[in-house]
């Protein structure tokens, strides 16, 4: 009787210490519902969503979901082979949606990869979320290389969790005029710098990241403040990246649409 005592005692201790070691981070605030209200007056859009390797199927629907929000618009699902085949003429936006960049870089194809381009470049908006924001970065040899940008570190498996994110004053201008930072699902999205190449343009931070996961030996500090959402012209069009995941967290159902109203506007930064 002792003995098991003494056991029980030993790892209760253990419990006691490693639960004192490894605090539970507290969950992020909820959004309020709707806290972003759909956007007005946007002209009916022609969207490409890709869906293909290197994409998640239930990525894909929850971006599909949110962009059949805006009234009037046409949601076409690409497969890989239809992108470097396929006019891309015919759609005002392309979509890359979360899952892994690169794959969905070699699921396209030096072809596809290089009619993305073009239909930027000739006007068209690019959506990139998570895995299509690694995809737009130019600080990649597989990337679309739309964007002047690049990861700073290669160690991308940060982790998953709620975030909070804040709107810039630029993003008051994209989003509306949420001034406090809000609740967002992050899983590995990008975590960028400047690249500074001369031949693109520089990017505008449109939301940065006010709290950080930095798991699997990921560098910690880089996080906090560092863009979560940017926007930047290439050529004719525009480019717009979410690190994050809006489209699948509560409150923010028009993230997205507000995103797609602004790469489908005129062209022109604002």
């Amino acid at each position: 009787m002792r003995l098991t005592a003494l056991l029980l005692a030993a790892l209760l201790s253990s419990i006691s210490r490693a639960t004192a070691a490894e605090p539970i981070e507290p969950e992020a605030p909820a959004n309020p519902p709707d806290l972003f209200t759909s956007p007005a007056k946007v002209r009916l859009l022609r969207i490409a969503l890709y869906e293909g390797p290197g994409s998640g199927a239930a990525g894909v629907t929850h971006v599909a979901n949110r962009a059949r929000q805006l009234p009037g618009t046409t949601v076409t699902l690409l497969k890989p082979e239809e992108v470097g085949t396929r006019s891309l003429a015919e759609f005002d936006v392309i979509i890359f949606s979360g899952g892994s960049g690169s794959g969905q870089s070699k699921a396209i194809g030096d072809t596809g990869r290089a009619k993305v381009r073009e239909f930027v470049a000739g006007g068209g908006g690019y959506l990139g979320i998570c895995a299509g924001a690694y995809l737009a970065c130019a600080g990649f040899n597989w990337g679309l290389g739309i964007l002047n940008a690049r990861t700073v570190s290669n160690k991308w498996q940060r982790g998953r969790g709620m975030m909070r994110i804040q709107l810039t004053e630029a993003g008051h201008g994209l989003f509306g005029t949420v001034k406090e930072p809000f609740t967002i699902r992050y899983a590995n999205g990008p975590i960028i710098k400047p690249l500074g190449r001369t031949d693109l343009p520089p990017y505008e931070v449109a939301a940065v990241f006010r709290t950080e996961i930095a798991q699997n030996g990921t560098p910690v500090g880089v996080m906090i403040d560092s863009p979560a959402v940017v926007r930047a012209p290439f050529g004719k069009g525009r480019v717009l990246i979410i690190s994050p995941h809006s489209e699948d967290t509560p409150g923010l159902e028009n993230f997205v649409p507000l995103a797609l109203a602004w790469l489908g506007a005129p062209r022109g930064l604002d």
